[in-house]
């Protein structure tokens, strides 16, 4: 396999509950492995929390998370932000029309001065995401 880039999310208390709902916006596969699985959770209450997920889309999308254990801080911020871009305008707003929904739309997803439609939000996770849909 060649090598690849692809965000891999922290949360707090819900990745089972966001990878699902990503499932249902991008399609693809869905691997969930728990804390309990491989013996990773000291509490018995974190042992269904996800250890890791990831999402593979037939796009060639690839998406990846975990709870964050006990222990651990989980400081959600605004330095990172996940951007999806490209020239199939349908797929591109099905994807915003499902991030944004239930989310903060930032920047509302229209034609820009440099000629493409974009737009940003916060999904209802807390995950900004950029969409850029190239001009013809």
């Amino acid at each position: 396999m060649a090598s690849r880039l692809n965000p891999y999310i922290s949360f707090e208390d819900d990745a089972r509950e966001a990878m699902e709902f990503y499932r249902t916006v991008f399609g693809g596969t869905l691997v969930l492995n728990t804390f309990g699985e491989f013996g990773g959770a000291e509490d018995e209450a974190f042992a269904d929390k996800i250890m890791h997920g990831m999402l593979e889309t037939e796009n060639g999308f690839t998406l990846m998370a975990a709870d964050t254990p006990p222990g651990m801080d989980h400081n959600p911020g605004t330095t990172i932000t996940v951007s999806l871009s490209g020239d199939d305008a349908d797929d591109l707003r099905g994807y915003w029309e499902k991030l944004s929904e239930g989310g903060l739309v930032t920047v509302p997803l229209e034609k820009q001065m440099w000629g493409d439609e974009f737009g940003a939000c916060v999904d209802r996770f807390g995950i900004p995401w950029m969409v850029n849909i190239t001009g013809g």
